[in-house]
């Protein structure tokens, strides 16, 4: 085999999971390779408030929340049963012994920072148990500053970073890309797409990519990370895994997320499962027609396409996700003069005249004019703006239970969620069914080795993140959960490279 460069490990991807991965690696000593099929580093990480969700760590330990391994347990057990425990398991047992290694690197720095777990379940801490990387200046990053993808809004415009802190995604990506980069051991290849994997007397070895300037082949002789997403951005693979929503609808970055490592990986034999899932959310129009991932409903109430409410409207994003998933659309947020603007928050923030001028917003003086405008029966959205207040009045949501759940208070400052939409001009946004990425892909045991037909490890080749079918299945069980449990098994995938167990 004839190769163009050659490395220990080879990790394709560089979002939270793929950096942590590679960080694990390069620090062991182990020559290491980032390769990136776009220009930015970071994915949909990139874009995220990158709440962590590794519990039972220091970071909670110094915050005094009360946090542990056993209630964790507690919680992803009467949320999950023990129909995975061995990934949980794995999952507990790795979270402090991660965060001890991360932050041992002087350029990775956490906070726990309040957000509740998503399920009223045993072991749920109110106020969370995730935390966050500190923001991180610009001028520390120096010249690497320009290959981490900027936040969603500037970087769909074509804009790179303003002078202020990284922050949230970005604070973790730049933070893990200098740790890597001190590390001396840690190559990043941009602009290298997968296109296949390398395999050598049943064993993988190595990787084939393109380039700008070609076709190349990267040697990885301990191990091939596969953390390069799931295929959210692929229209195909969605409708033939009965994905619910659109490819033009998810949140991942242009150009990313078309399956490209799991495919490459099931040609070769390589299992895979929960093809059908992702971590849901509501996603509001923008004038370029993308979403705006949106949670935190303070205020409004969301109706479909009848004009009836058929959720709580501040529930956990992924389960208003899966209610609308169930439901029937188009769907609308309805709100009025009272909120001041959205009475959520959105990602990309929306600017409100630019979503009325373009449409994606409209706004009557009355409901019967609300209605014309939407296409909504009069009659029916009127009532159930009229039993909504009525609720709001009382202060029970009889129908739904908005607001009596910790979370639903949260975005709301502790005080109600109901409130009356009654102070003219209403305003309609249209709300269309988005996500964070699918959580379906390739099988893998508690190290992170990728599984065959036959349920035994393909030498050599590792996954994690969604690329990897997740082993909370349908459930999302708190923040972060989706870039924890994909650092967790990266480190560990890595930890079994090092001991050069297949």
């Amino acid at each position: 085999m004839t190769w163009d460069d050659e490395y220990d490990v080879v990790v394709a991807g560089s979002g939270a999971g793929a950096m942590a991965g590679a960080f694990a690696a390069a620090s062991g000593g182990l020559r290491t390779a980032v390769l990136e099929k776009t220009d930015l580093l970071g994915g949909t990480s990139a874009y995220s408030g990158a709440a962590i969700w590794l519990p039972g760590t220091r970071v909670q330990e110094r915050a005094g929340i009360g946090d542990s391994t056993e209630s964790a347990r507690t919680y992803l057990r009467a949320l999950l049963g023990d129909g995975d425990a061995a990934h949980r398991e794995a999952f507990l047992e790795t979270a402090p012994e991660l965060v001890d290694f991360l932050e041992r690197d002087p350029a990775i720095e956490f906070e726990w920072r309040a957000f509740p777990d998503y399920f009223d379940a045993p072991g749920r801490l109110d106020g969370g148990r995730s935390f966050v990387p500190l923001d991180l200046p610009v001028e520390r990053l120096g010249d690497l500053a320009g290959l981490v993808r900027p936040p969603v809004d500037r970087d769909r415009a074509g804009r790179g970073h303003s002078a202020k802190p990284m922050a949230q995604g970005r604070a973790l990506i730049g933070r893990l890309l200098l740790a890597i980069t001190a590390t001396g051991n840690g190559t990043v290849r941009t602009g290298t797409a997968l296109t296949g994997l390398v395999v050598e007397d049943g064993r993988v070895t190595g990787v084939a990519a393109v380039t700008a300037d070609g076709p190349v082949r990267l040697r990885a002789a301990r191990g091939v990370l596969l953390a390069a997403g799931g295929f959210e951005s692929s229209a195909a693979l969605r409708g033939e895994r009965g994905v619910p929503g659109d490819a033009e609808r998810t949140m991942a970055p242009g150009g990313a997320n078309t399956g490209d490592a799991i495919e490459a990986a099931v040609r070769i034999g390589a299992a895979t499962g929960r093809l059908d899932q992702a971590w849901f959310c509501p996603g509001l129009l923008t004038p370029d027609g993308r979403p705006a991932f949106t949670l935190g409903f303070r205020g409004g109430l969301i109706v479909d396409g009848s004009g009836r409410r058929f959720a709580n409207e501040s529930l956990p994003y992924d389960r208003m996700g899966r209610r609308m998933a169930a439901a029937q659309g188009p769907f609308h947020l309805v709100f009025d003069s009272r909120s001041g603007g959205l009475p959520a928050i959105s990602v990309p923030p929306l600017v409100p005249d630019d979503q009325l001028a373009s449409g994606a917003w409209v706004r009557a003086d009355t409901l019967a004019g609300l209605a014309a405008r939407t296409g909504l029966p009069e009659d029916v959205l009127t009532a159930t703006v009229e039993r909504f207040n009525g609720f709001a009045e009382k202060g029970v949501d009889e129908d739904f239970h908005r607001g009596e759940d910790p979370y639903d208070r949260y975005f709301s400052g502790g005080g109600p969620c109901v409130v009356a939409v009654d102070r003219p001009p209403y305003y309609a946004a249209e709300v269309v069914l988005s996500d964070l990425g699918t959580k379906g892909g390739l099988r893998t045991d508690p190290d992170g080795r990728v599984l065959d037909a036959s349920d035994r490890p393909v030498p050599g080749l590792y996954a994690a993140g969604n690329t990897s079918a997740s082993f909370t299945g349908a459930v999302y069980p708190g923040p972060g959960i989706p870039i924890g449990s994909a650092m967790a098994f990266a480190y560990r995938a890595v930890q079994n490279m090092r001991r050069n167990q297949t």
